[in-house]
């Protein structure tokens, strides 16, 4: 028999991929990055303001304390399976109003053992055959952010921008690849001690397009299965919206810090499993708490992918009961060192899936301070010539 376990979940993969418009398109772009914004369940887009804003709300990240930062994440899904990766760095511009940065996710199984030539026709295995894949899912985020001051005669509300270019890439091994591109739009206002937040995904619509490489031996399993041997196919990545409401509670210059985002997570791509939903628009609200202690230590909790199942105790099938998705998580900054811990898909329902993740951040090099006018003047140069007397009666 000269089909394995990889051949038939590909087969499966493909199958869909003919469906161009569908639900949970490239849904490892929205899983989150960051162990702060994943233990406050993704309400992110209203407070992020460091490097890992790129993802969150590209116009946070004008908001970034020093000069140079770079974060880095990492974490595993499926009992170890699947890894799931982050790197960013951004940089503030010259004037500090406006900032760039560059961000890398990557979401891929390795070694998926490939046993299309494993077993022989007389049915022993050939160990020199046998040979591990990956299948991947690849992004790259371009950023881009300012200050906006559209309100010069109140200067206590300031008011953000910031984009995303995406360069997206999937493989399957050498059989399929993709390439994709998207186009996001960020926005942020800070009142006193609110802050408000819009991130606009996709907000072009972005394709993905599929291409094919298989073989002959792999063309032929298809066919023997009878599944319809795939030439080319793309995805439709439909806009999305991530709002945020951010207060927070304690004036600025205290030691105790107390931060709460209220979000709400807006899909247009058709009815999705969350408690607020439609035939074409699904809403999943989302809350975050963060409390901190001299910007130092840092204790985060949050709740999210709340939704409606059937009841397993009920014979009838027709009573159902709320599950919703907790997350913790803690912090830790020294100096310029930040690192971060979430401990989240809690599902609360029959058997739950949790998943570490850890991630830091380093402030590579301090914001500069602008010159301070106030200062004494620098001394003069060493050996400057006095003015003769002669010449200054002159003047007089």
């Amino acid at each position: 028999m000269r089909k394995s376990l990889l051949i038939v979940i590909t087969i499966s993969f493909v199958h869909h991929l003919h469906a161009q418009t569908r639900i949970y398109v490239n849904e490892y772009l929205n899983i989150g990055v960051g162990a702060r914004g994943l233990s406050m369940s993704g309400a992110q887009a209203a407070s992020t303001s460091d490097v890992y804003a790129g993802y969150w709300n590209p116009a946070g990240l004008v908001q970034m304390e020093s000069g140079v930062q770079a974060g880095l994440m990492h974490a595993e899904y499926f009992g170890g399976i699947s890894k799931y990766d982050y790197g960013s760095v951004a940089v503030p511009l010259k004037d500090k109003n406006r900032a760039i940065g560059i961000s890398f996710i990557r979401f891929a199984t390795d070694n998926i053992p490939y046993t299309l030539d494993y077993v022989r026709p007389d049915g022993s295995f050939d160990e020199s055959k046998l040979k591990g894949i990956s299948a991947g899912d690849y992004a790259a985020l371009i950023s881009y952010a300012q200050k906006l001051n559209l309100f010069k005669n109140k200067p206590e509300l300031e008011t953000r921008i910031g984009a995303n270019a995406k360069i997206l890439y999937r493989n399957i091994g050498s059989m399929a690849n993709a390439w994709g591109f998207g186009l996001d739009l960020g926005l942020q206002m800070s009142y006193k001690q609110w802050c408000f937040g819009l991130t606009m995904k996709d907000i072009t619509t972005s394709y993905t397009a599929w291409s094919f490489h298989l073989t002959e031996a792999e063309k032929k399993v298809f066919g023997a299965t009878g599944n319809e041997i795939p030439v080319k196919s793309y995805e439709v990545m439909l806009p999305r919206f991530n709002f945020g409401v951010a207060r927070n509670w304690v004036k600025p210059g205290k030691n105790f810090q107390v931060l709460t985002e209220l979000g709400f997570d807006l899909t247009t791509d058709g009815k999705r499993a969350t408690i607020i939903s439609s035939k074409s628009i699904s809403v999943d609200p989302r809350l975050g708490i963060e409390a901190s202690y001299k910007h130092a230590i840092f204790m985060r909790a949050g709740v999210n992918n709340f939704y409606r199942v059937f009841d397993n105790k009920d014979t009838t099938n027709t009573q159902k009961y709320t599950v919703f998705q907790p997350s913790v998580g803690v912090g830790f900054k020294i100096k310029s060192f930040s690192v971060d811990y979430a401990f989240t898909s809690l599902q609360v329902q029959d058997a739950p899936l949790m998943s570490h993740v850890v991630s830091i951040r380093l402030d590579i090099s301090k914001a500069r301070k602008p010159a301070d006018t106030t200062e004494s003047p620098a001394p003069l140069p060493a050996q400057q010539p006095a003015t003769p007397p002669s010449d200054t009666n002159k003047t007089k």
